[in-house]
């Protein structure tokens, strides 16, 4: 995996393009330990930006572990948990926005990372696949309940009980990606995006999505309820004091 932090943004490769950048054990480890390390220093960025080494972005789980892997259910439990598991909780509370340049095939926990993202802009080359139930497993990586999420229940079950081929276009009209784009027109969409979120709050937005995540399952009066609370920590914010006296002084703010 190579990390490259420069002018507030970190961006992370995974790097096995032999394998289409399969995950490991190891390399789930090594990301979600990127993402903490960003979230320690979330005042040092604006943008995370996710990528694969090579024709895909990741291939998903490496199915050849896989099939060497000799673990009891417990054990198994325990490595799901601090792998992908990580993985998951990292993505989802890192307050700095995240954003996946999908360069090539997106498979199984690949599709689900980039579900998890905060953007996605795919190449319109790129292929997708919940492809868990191929090798007789359920979503992982957040998958059983981000997609529901983004693509809502019905579509959601049809990626992941049949774990059909789609392209990019189709997961964009499904609201999986933000967008597909011709290729050489990949880089411009995500710096595009990149250079907008240099211009906005980063603590602004990780209180929004701090919010939204948490209150994905919660009945919508406690979601008011934990609105409220962070809304108050935002009126209480530098951000906010800027954003107010740049709008009343009638220029750009600085955040």
């Amino acid at each position: 995996m190579e990390i490259e932090a420069a002018d507030g943004v970190c961006r992370i490769t995974f790097d096995r393009p032999d394998v289409l950048n399969a995950f490991s054990t190891e390399t789930a480890e090594q990301f979600a330990d990127a993402l903490a390390d960003v979230t320690a220093n979330a005042e040092s960025y604006h943008a995370v930006v996710l990528t694969g080494n090579g024709p895909a972005f990741s291939a998903g789980g490496d199915i050849e572990t896989m099939a060497n892997r000799e673990e009891d259910p417990q054990k198994a439990f325990d490595r799901i948990t601090e792998t992908f598991g990580r993985v998951v909780e990292e993505m989802l509370s890192c307050p700095v926005p995240i954003v996946a340049r999908v360069n090539g095939d997106a498979v199984g926990a690949g599709l689900a990372i980039a579900a998890l993202a905060d953007f996605a802009y795919a190449s319109e080359d790129a292929t997708f696949s919940c492809a868990f139930v191929r090798v007789g497993l359920i979503p992982d990586t957040g998958g059983t309940f981000i997609l529901p999420a983004l693509v809502g229940l019905r579509t959601a079950k049809e990626l992941a009980f049949t774990g059909k081929f789609f392209d990019a276009d189709h997961a964009a009209d499904i609201d999986l990606i933000n967008a597909a784009v011709p290729s050489e027109e990949l880089d411009e969409r995500v710096e595009e995006t990149v250079d907008r979120l240099e211009r906005r709050p980063t603590e602004t937005i990780g209180l929004m999505k701090r919010a939204m995540h948490e209150n994905l399952g919660r009945h919508w009066g406690e979601a008011l309820d934990y609105e409220n609370l962070l809304q108050v920590q935002a009126y209480t914010s530098d951000a906010h004091e800027e954003g107010v006296s740049a709008f009343l002084e009638g220029r750009t703010p600085e955040f």
